[in-house]
């Protein structure tokens, strides 16, 4: 199978055949599927309370944000331009397996903290526009796995189409909602000057920091940039990042005012009235309504689901990102969908039906920590691939942008801890504080160690060992080259026009020197019960119709056998090719298609995981 990131869409996007200004939006793209994250529910959660409490003042803190994210994704860009891998794939190369099983733990876990937000989200705003119960909402998210797959099979075009439209729908609805609430624009000037930081709104911005710069858009980021197929010289790639950099800054800068334009929405329509403890999302929507009449909060609950809508779709993408990248795990895209939103829906679940709708905005909350708390494990390992000029080569990052790289990274981690051990300090004043001391205290620690060695082993040129370069590995001295003689050959047949084929080239394989077995299987419920004691008249057909084949071969001078199964179809040809002792199995690639395949999968996948012997798959 192929190893590249996204392999459903890697270098599916020509750049080459275009010139002047087309040639330019052949690269836009990527960067709109990471911005998504920068606007989703969590963001506007922090976004909210910030604004209604402290006004315009904060909006500085946003642009830190901002620019923080900017140069971590034109990192992350640069990375899996120049050296063709995500960020999942070099940390497999760079640390070893132990590191990489925590490291897959841990981005995935915050991608479900993500694909959570964004579930609560929508099903926030399906009920705030049309009235739906939330457990009802959270249920509809499942389709969004469907939409996926429907828009991959589309092509990156039709994906990077819909995510930019989701944005633009966001985009317009809060541009509208600004001019409903006439902010002041002199106050909001006076918002993006610094201020020192204390308390409560020191807490909501190391908030708008953990929400705005997400752990998964660094590997996302790196994987997207790969679907455009490039020239590999200096001059391919020069292009490549220069394109990109616009890309990143254009989509983020547009993800800046969002954000913006929510926390100046909050500031106009609720700090300005006295509103100052705003920090529900339903608040601020009954609250618009009370203030502005029913468009502003309409307008806010379509741009909540849109945002949901998109963050959803990158967030699952980000999940295959990093179980392929870190682990080297590779499963139906549907299923790894499926499990993903299934692993992101069952806490929303519980905790509606258990605490009631109320307590989802702490689920919210408690989303974000979980992201600030993965952070470092993705910032880290970054600024160490792209600042080695051994593997970046020419485009390794220069020294001033190393320097602020790792400024960030630590305003970033030392913030995130902070906002993590506050929120363990709080749980320990609870009823269960004896938990949190046994088990979270210890894991937190345990992760702190894990986020140290990160850090230190690229540093320590002994540690860091032999490291590949390419992305699949060096290549191997082939050596002589034998002949193979098959002497046991199994060949699975199901009596369709493709017998003929498969027959035909499992005899080229073995000759006339060979032994064929001609291998069936009966599926019938007698088959299933009984086993090899079932007589019934489809047995029996089989039986005469493997015996024609036989007799068949054998007048061509061939030496064949027959031999039935019964049951299941992929575990009785990986039992017979075991009891037969085969040396090679021949299979037509014919079987389920369609829903089909969907549903049951298919034969030829099912029996190559059951055997040991090497298959030949005939078309």
């Amino acid at each position: 199978m192929s190893s590249e990131s996204l392999s459903e869409v890697h270098h599916s996007v020509s750049t080459s055949k275009r010139k002047g200004w087309k040639r330019i939006i052949s690269f836009l793209g990527p960067a709109y599927l990471v911005s998504v994250g920068y606007m989703d529910p969590g963001n506007w959660a922090t976004d909210i309370a910030g604004g209604s409490k402290f006004g315009y003042q904060l909006i500085w803190v946003l642009l830190m944000s901002n620019l923080i994210a900017l140069l971590l994704q034109s990192l992350s860009a640069r990375l899996g331009i120049v050296r063709g891998l995500d960020l999942a794939q070099a940390s497999r190369q760079a640390y070893p397996k132990w590191v990489n099983l925590p490291l897959f733990v841990l981005a995935q876990t915050a991608i479900i903290a993500c694909d959570l937000a964004e579930i609560i989200g929508m099903a926030i705003g399906l009920q705030l526009l049309f009235g739906l119960p939330l457990i009802w909402g959270i249920s509809i998210t499942l389709l969004d796995t469907i939409l996926l797959l429907f828009l991959l099979n589309k092509g990156m075009r039709a994906m990077e189409g819909f995510i930019v439209s989701m944005v633009f729908i966001v985009g317009i609805a809060f541009l509208a909602e600004m001019f409903i609430v006439e902010p002041a624009a002199g106050e909001i000037l006076q918002g993006l000057k610094p201020s020192v930081l204390s308390g409560d709104a020191l807490y909501i911005a190391i908030g708008i920091i953990g929400a705005t710069v997400m752990p998964h858009n660094l590997y996302l980021h790196s994987s997207l940039v790969q679907t455009r197929k490039i020239e590999r010289s200096n001059k391919g790639i020069r292009e490549a990042l220069k394109f990109n950099l616009i890309d990143t800054t254009v989509a983020l800068n547009l993800a800046f005012f969002v954000n913006a334009a929510i926390l100046i929405l909050a500031a106009a329509a609720f700090y300005r009235n006295g509103l100052h403890e705003v920090a529900e999302i339903q608040d601020a929507h009954k609250l618009l309504e009370n203030i502005f009449g029913s468009i502003a909060p309409a307008l806010f609950a379509i741009a909540l689901i849109a945002a949901g809508q998109s963050s959803t779709v990158t967030g699952t993408l980000a999940g295959q990102i990093v179980m392929e990248g870190h682990i080297n795990l590779r499963i139906q895209p549907w299923l790894r969908r499926l499990i993903t939103r299934l692993l992101a829906i069952a806490p929303a679940f519980f905790t509606i039906l258990h605490f009631g709708d109320d307590a989802l905005g702490g689920l919210l909350v408690l989303s974000q920590v979980v992201l600030s708390l993965q952070l470092g494990f993705a910032v880290i390992p970054l600024i160490h691939f792209t600042s080695d000029k051994k593997l970046m080569k020419n485009f390794a990052i220069p020294v001033w942008v190393k320097i602020i790289a790792w400024t960030s990274a630590l305003l970033i981690v030392v913030l995130n801890v902070k906002l993590v051990m506050e929120e363990i300090a709080s749980w320990s004043e609870g009823s269960n504080g004896w938990i949190v001391q046994l088990i979270v205290v210890p894991l937190a620690v345990l992760v702190g160690f894990l986020l140290l060695y990160v850090f230190v082993r690229p540093l320590v040129p002994r540690i860091a060992g032999q490291r590949t370069i390419v992305p699949h590995g060096d290549a191997l001295e082939i050596g002589n080259i034998e002949k193979i003689d098959y002497e046991r050959i199994g060949i699975a047949v199901d009596f369709s026009k493709n017998d003929r084929n498969t027959i035909r080239h499992a005899l080229i394989q073995g000759g006339k020197d060979a032994h064929y077995y001609l291998i069936h299987v009966v599926e019938t419920a007698a088959a299933r019960y009984h086993g090899a004691g079932a007589m019934d008249h489809e047995t029996q057909s089989d039986q005469q119709n493997l015996q024609k084949y036989i007799e068949n071969l054998n007048e061509l001078g061939f030496d064949a056998s027959l031999s039935i199964g019964f049951g299941g179809t992929a575990r009785a040809i990986a039992t017979i090719a075991r009891e037969k002792e085969l040396d090679l199995l021949v299979m037509g690639a014919h079987g389920h298609s369609g829903v089909k395949d969907l549903i049951f999968g298919t034969t030829v996948d099912a029996v190559r995981h059951r055997v040991t012997i090497p298959v030949l798959i005939i078309r």
